[in-house]
């Protein structure tokens, strides 16, 4: 358990630690039209490397996977660190999604080859501690670099983590004997595959690159929905399908994966925000951003290893993501109307509580409801949702967001509130209309080293630019937060649907004999699937 602790939390602060930096990282590269696709490309590669990871693991064992996803993880944290533009950070950033997406699928499916759901429950918990101790020291970790240092050190600082966790999980983490009966599902991974993609490029390029109504988007969209009906065709008849169909004849797992897709859309889509609120309007550093950040990350640490514990004892689960769910919805309607850090503060605390609450249930509710040898498929499958939720959510947003600026900066323009360039001369006049970026207010030092460097009869009308620029982008990213409350909205209702089964408890455990080979002793109570 400590190696797999190790490989999480290897996993998750190199995760966290760029959030708060990402924003300025982007605007010394450059680009910020091409923000979203720093964010979407880890998502979708780790969301295809997840899923399909998740039959494989069932046919391999974990063992392989978790060292193949923290060595392709160190490459693309490596890489990325080297990047000299946005193209270049976005490409390292999808191999380093690849091996996240392995890491993560199998770290905690792992936890759910050594314990009983009972007991499963407590792990989890500690689990999502570990994330949430990551959430932490991460972000404030990484403003305070990127203020402090060369922001490469942001990815390459935990590499050295990383080959602890390598060796410390090819060394303890017991072999399993590969599942003869099963075969792999190439044709049914091709087409998941390639329906992720189409899927996902639609909803990232749309409303951007692309207007919605084009072409391209309905082309994408239109082949996301052919590789869906292809996929369900080859699944039904495949002997080891990648993605079992059986999976959502189950009421609780296909629930779970729905709030999990609405509730990581909602949350990623806007969390993913908070930083152009904090850096951006407010004229906060990083470093202090991740200040901000760090109340949720607390109350999360201490609910959900406590929430794990209680599930154990009392093996009820439901009450914890009804009690949760409307701690989220507050927490982003707080941010919607957020005016200043302390509401941002406040915000983070509730969505803390909220998160600590719910995350731990819908891993256990899908591992719980389907039987032991599907275990890897069914958390990959939920994962995917959660994943597909993120990704979907942070394009959909991303275009809220910049359809929702650019309105409100021609607005502003033609209402006369920007600054008259009028009053003066052309040379003026075009030196100023080029600062009419809201990319600038991202990086504080360089707003004022510009500020500086302008003429004074130019400074009272920059400080007017500047203001303009901060409100339209306060009032875009409160358009952004609203939709993410329309989403956890859902996400909690559907929560109510959301039957509840006993826990099985017992014993289950990976033995390894003097061989080295394992046997899987399993000596769960049996409890009927429901349905």
């Amino acid at each position: 358990m400590i190696a797999l602790m190790a490989a999480m939390f290897f996993a998750a602060i190199n995760q966290t630690i760029v959030g708060t930096a990402m924003p300025r990282i982007i605007a010394m590269l450059g680009g910020i039209e091409h923000y979203t696709w720093v964010i979407t490309i880890y998502m979708l590669t780790s969301t295809i490397a997840t899923v399909l990871v998740g039959k494989l693991s069932d046919i391999y064992g974990r063992k392989p996977f978790l060292l193949a996803g923290i060595v392709i993880f160190i490459i693309g944290a490596f890489l990325s660190g080297l990047s000299t533009n946005i193209f270049q950070m976005i490409t390292y950033r999808g191999i380093q999604g690849l091996g996240g997406g392995i890491l993560m699928s199998a770290t905690v499916t792992a936890v759910g080859d050594l314990f009983a759901p009972r007991e499963r429950a407590k792990w989890t918990g500690i689990m999502m501690a570990i994330f949430g101790f990551s959430s932490v020291i991460g972000p404030t970790l990484g403003g305070f670099m990127v203020d402090h240092m060369a922001w490469k050190w942001i990815f390459w600082i935990f590499l050295p983590f990383g080959i602890v966790a390598f060796f410390m999980i090819w060394k303890m983490f017991p072999k399993t004997a590969r599942s003869t009966s099963e075969s792999i599902d190439y044709l049914g991974s091709i087409f998941l595959s390639l329906t992720i993609v189409a899927l996902l490029l639609g909803f990232s390029w749309a409303g951007s690159k692309y207007e919605w109504g084009s072409p391209e988007i309905l082309s994408l969209f239109g082949a996301s929905i052919l590789g869906v009906i292809i996929l369900i065709l080859i699944e039904r008849k495949a002997k080891s399908p990648v993605l079992p169909l059986s999976l959502f004849k189950n009421s609780i797992v296909t629930i779970s994966m729905v709030v999990g897709f609405l509730m990581n859309a909602g949350m990623m889509g806007a969390m993913i925000y908070l930083p152009f609120f904090v850096q951006g309007v407010e004229g906060v550093s990083p470093t202090n951003s991740g200040f901000i950040n760090m109340p949720m990350s607390l109350a999360m640490i201490v609910l959900s290893t406590l929430v794990g514990r209680w599930i154990s004892k009392s093996g009820k689960y439901k009450r914890y993501a009804l009690m949760g769910m409307p701690f989220m919805v507050v927490a982003m309607i707080i941010m919607a109307f957020m005016s200043n850090i302390a509401m941002a503060v406040v915000s983070m605390i509730v969505f803390g509580i909220g998160l600590g609450l719910s995350m731990p249930v819908f891993t256990l509710t899908v591992q719980n409801a389907v039987a032991p040898s599907m275990l890897g498929v069914a958390t990959a499958t939920n994962t995917l949702f959660r994943n597909l939720g993120g990704t979907i959510g942070i394009a959909i947003m991303g275009t809220i967001m910049n359809t929702s600026l650019t309105n409100k900066l021609e607005a502003a323009v033609s209402s006369g509130k920007g600054p008259d360039l009028t009053k003066l001369d052309p040379e003026s006049a075009k030196q100023l209309s080029a600062f009419m970026n809201p990319q600038m207010l991202l990086d504080q030092p360089k707003l004022k080293e510009l500020h500086a460097t302008l003429p004074e009869q130019i400074q009272p009308l920059f400080n007017q630019l500047i203001e303009m620029l901060r409100n339209a982008l306060s009032d875009s990213l409160t358009v952004v937060f609203l939709s993410g409350t329309a989403l956890l909205v859902v996400a909690a209702l559907l929560v109510l649907f959301l039957k509840e089964i006993p826990l099985r408890s017992g014993e289950k455990k990976i033995e390894v004999t003097a061989e080295g080979k394992s046997e899987s002793k399993n000596l769960e109570k049996t409890v009927p699937t429901a349905h």
